[in-house]
């Protein structure tokens, strides 16, 4: 959501909102890797069909393309005819199989091989509960993609998002896909603002349960929470150190927009600058020493940063006149946000070593990007083909996947954190 303007807020949930997702991916990447994921043995049987789910993980990182496969039954524990996938064009392989134990439970074991240098890259067994077998799958697609690229996988990972259905405000946590879709609160006032803590197990957020803006932090697991800011005014923005232990937060407690920092467990905030402008959206680079935001001190929204022990803001947007939404990579080499273009709102993706920036969407209604844990993706909320939409994307934007509900408004999206 645009928050720099947080009237704006309420106006942006309509129509019937739904949980249900599904993955379509699009667009072709320069170099995507062969790969042969041909059915685990004993998958029909399960309630989960994993080897689509890994499938799709690893199609929807951009890094991967799947191929046909060698007819016949395949599993971990078979060493494969190598020459047989190659014909097929597979440059990789991954097999596996899917056994229901006494206790109810499901092995799921898997293998990959490297078909071009014929060489076996390991494997892993995982002994889940029914629930847990897209989880699997998700660890699954991991454990590939780092064995494949040498980046760590993010596809066990947890996005949150906000949708309203009728009068009712949802908070939701969904795998990384959008599939499994839990709530984890339900209100009859708007709720924005979801921001993943480090440790992947609690997120801060806006309500306006009472009738104005205030900062929550909920425990995902139990579904507690606790109020955090209620101070005079407008309590917004939520952002966390890397360590946890500090919320960036943007108050008007003293006139005006202000970015302060806080202890995440409460108690009275520190104000970050001095400014008479509107201040907000911060967020942390991830070695906690830096805060990007979102500030009109030059007369129209641009994105500065600035160190937390303070000090003069530096501009770090200078194309076009509205900028917002900033978010870092973690490995602080991007800065993804929102610029107005002609009228549209597009996702951007600059360079922060040249400073170069470019837009790499065709639609005009992006908001709230927000980075993988391992810097290559974004997620970002958007209107497409007149459906809200979340949607991921490689960064050059060559790779698009939509995670799109049956109809409805969804909206402010975050991607956690690998989870320990």
């Amino acid at each position: 959501m645009h928050k720099f303007f947080l009237s704006l807020i309420v106006g942006f949930f309509s129509l019937q909102a739904s949980a249900q997702f599904r993955v379509e991916v699009s667009g072709v990447g320069l170099t995507q890797l062969p790969i042969a994921i041909p059915a685990f043995r004993g998958e029909d049987a399960a309630p989960q069909k994993l080897a689509a789910i890994v499938m799709a993980d690893l199609e929807r990182s951009g890094q991967f393309r799947g191929t046909d496969n060698v007819a016949g039954a395949w599993d971990e524990a078979s060493r494969p005819d190598v020459a047989q996938w190659r014909q097929k064009g597979a440059d990789a392989l991954v097999a596996g199989s899917v056994t229901r134990l006494a206790d109810g439970r499901y092995d799921v074991r898997f293998r990959v091989w490297d078909t071009v240098r014929n060489q076996d890259l390991g494997g892993q067994s995982h002994a889940v509960a029914a629930g847990d077998l897209r989880l699997a799958a998700h660890r699954v697609a991991d454990f590939v993609y780092e064995k494949l690229t040498g980046d760590k996988g993010i596809f066990s990972t947890r996005i949150a998002y906000v949708t309203k259905a009728g009068t009712s405000f949802n908070l939701w946590v969904a795998d990384a896909d959008g599939e499994n879709p839990q709530s984890a609160l339900n209100s009859l006032e708007p709720v924005i603002s979801p921001s993943w803590a480090p440790n992947g197990n609690q997120l801060a957020y806006v309500s306006f349960e009472s009738r104005k803006p205030v900062v929550y932090v909920h425990d995902v697991g139990t579904g507690r929470r606790r109020l955090v800011a209620n101070f005079k005014g407008s309590n917004s923005a939520p952002a966390w150190s890397p360590d946890g232990r500090t919320l960036a937060l943007t108050l008007s407690r003293d006139g005006g927009s202000q970015i302060y920092l806080m202890d995440a467990n409460g108690g009275e905030p520190k104000r970050l600058a001095q400014s008479t402008a509107i201040d907000t959206e911060p967020v942390f680079t991830a070695d906690g020493k830096t805060i990007y935001f979102v500030s009109d001190r030059g007369g129209s929204p641009q994105i500065y940063r600035m160190p937390i022990s303070g000090g003069n803001p530096e501009r770090v947007t200078f194309n076009g006149t509205y900028n917002i939404s900033p978010a870092v990579s973690p490995d602080g080499k991007w800065l993804a946000y929102v610029s107005r273009v002609s009228g549209a709102f597009k996702l951007h993706i600059m360079d922060l070593a040249s400073g170069t920036a470019n837009a790499i969407t065709d639609t005009s209604a992006d908001e709230n990007p927000s980075f993988s844990p391992n810097s290559r993706l974004v997620i970002y909320a958007t209107l497409q083909q007149g459906r809200e939409a979340l949607m991921t994307t490689t960064l050059d934007g060559k790779i698009k996947a939509r995670l799109a509900g049956q109809s409805g408004d969804i909206r402010e999206p975050d991607w956690g954190p690998v989870q320990k």
